[in-house]
C-alpha cells in the first residue's frame, strides 16, 4: 500500500491518533528486534507484516506502544486479546473530547480524571493509552483473575504506568458496577468494550470470517484464540444483553459518575440500545462513530446528572487547583 494512500486512509482516525501516520517498521523494529522477523514485502513491494498472523500482530502492537507510546513491557498470554491500537486509541481521544464539551471546551488531564474500564483484559490496552495520552488514573476491571494479574504486571513493569492504574478483580460475573466502585469513589467516565458473542460458535464463525478476509482461504478448525479467549469474546445473550444490564445497573451510580459509555460492535442492536436508554431516563446522551480501516462502530454515552450538577462536578473537580 502506498504511503499516499495509507495515509489518506487514515484520515478518518482521531487528530490526535497518533496511528494516523504510515508506520515506520523499520525504525519499530529497532526497539523490537523481533518485529524484524515479521516484516515481509505485500503486493505492491513495500514494507508490511502478515496480519493474519496472531504472532506477527503481537509483535506489530509491543512495537507500536514502545515506539509510540513509551511502554516497555507489555506481554500477557498468547489464548488472551490481542487488541487493534488504532480503533482503542479512537475511543480514548473521542472521550477526551466528550469530557471537552463539559468543561468549557478544555480536556481534564492529570489526577483530576478518574476512567473506569470494564473487562479491562489482560493487554491493559485502555488503561496504557488513557494514562499516556492524557495522565488520567484508572480502575481496571475485570472477571478474570488471570487477566487481572496480567494487568497488574504490565502496569508495576511500566514505570509511567505505576500509581495510575488500579486494577480490580470483579468477583460477581453478573455485577458490572457493584463490588467495582468503593462508596465515596467519584467516576469522571466509564467505558467498555463488551463481549459480543452470545455463544462459543458465534465466535468460532466470527474468526472464521476474520480469517477468510485476511487470506483468502477457509478455516475449518480456527483457533478462538486469534481474537480472545471466551470471557473476552462470549456473554450470554451477546453484546446487546451485556449493554442492558451495564444501563440498568449504571442507575444504581448514577451520581458518581459524569458519564458512562459503551462501545458498540453490531449497528443492527443500535435501535434496542437507544430504546433501553430511553426507559432509564438520562439526562442527557451522545452517540459517536469510530471508524478503522473497513470497520466502523459506534460510542453511546448517557449522563444521569442535571446541568447544574454537571456545573458543580466541572468546578469541583476538573477546575479545581490542586496543591
Amino acid at each position: 500500500m502506498s504511503t499516499k494512500r495509507n495515509s489518506e486512509e487514515k484520515q478518518n482516525l482521531h487528530v490526535r491518533n497518533k496511528n494516523r501516520i504510515p508506520y515506520d517498521l523499520e525504525a519499530m523494529s529497532v526497539a523490537n528486534p523481533k518485529l524484524k522477523n515479521h516484516i515481509q514485502p505485500n503486493k505492491r513491494g513495500e514494507n508490511s507484516i502478515n496480519f493474519s498472523d496472531p504472532k506477527a500482530v503481537k509483535e506489530l502492537n509491543t512495537s507500536i506502544l514502545n515506539h509510540y507510546y513509551g511502554i516497555e513491557y507489555w506481554e500477557f498470554p498468547k489464548e488472551n486479546l490481542c487488541p487493534p491500537i488504532p480503533g482503542r486509541a479512537e475511543y480514548i481521544h473521542l472521550l477526551a473530547d466528550l469530557l471537552s464539551e463539559s468543561n468549557q471546551g478544555k480536556i481534564p488531564t492529570g489526577k483530576r480524571v478518574t476512567c473506569l474500564d470494564i473487562g479491562t483484559g489482560a493487554s491493559c490496552i485502555y488503561p496504557i493509552l488513557g494514562v499516556t495520552e492524557y495522565d488520567w488514573d484508572f480502575i481496571a476491571s475485570d472477571i478474570d483473575p488471570k487477566s487481572i494479574q496480567s494487568a497488574q504486571n504490565i502496569v508495576d513493569s511500566n514505570p509511567s504506568l505505576k500509581g495510575k492504574v488500579n486494577c480490580r478483580l470483579q468477583r460477581n460475573p453478573t455485577s458490572i458496577f457493584k463490588g467495582i466502585i468503593e462508596e465515596g469513589e467519584k467516576i469522571d467516565i466509564a467505558m467498555c468494550n463488551p463481549p459480543f458473542h452470545s455463544s462459543v460458535e458465534e465466535a468460532l464463525k466470527g474468526t472464521r470470517r476474520k480469517v477468510k478476509n485476511l487470506t483468502g482461504k477457509k478455516a475449518v478448525q480456527p483457533k478462538l484464540n486469534f481474537s480472545g479467549n471466551t470471557n473476552e469474546l462470549v456473554y450470554e445473550g451477546g453484546e446487546i444483553q451485556f449493554i442492558a444490564n451495564m444501563i440498568s445497573e449504571s442507575q444504581a451510580i448514577a451520581k458518581s459518575c459524569f458519564w458512562f459509555s459503551v462501545l458498540v460492535s453490531k449497528e443492527s442492536n443500535l435501535k434496542k440500545i437507544y430504546k433501553l436508554l430511553n426507559k432509564n431516563n438520562p439526562s442527557g446522551s451522545r452517540t459517536l462513530k469510530i471508524s478503522t480501516g473497513n470497520k466502523t462502530s459506534t460510542i453511546i454515552a448517557w449522563t444521569f446528572l442535571t446541568t447544574q450538577e454537571r456545573t458543580a462536578w466541572r468546578e469541583n473537580k476538573w477546575q479545581h487547583k490542586r496543591k
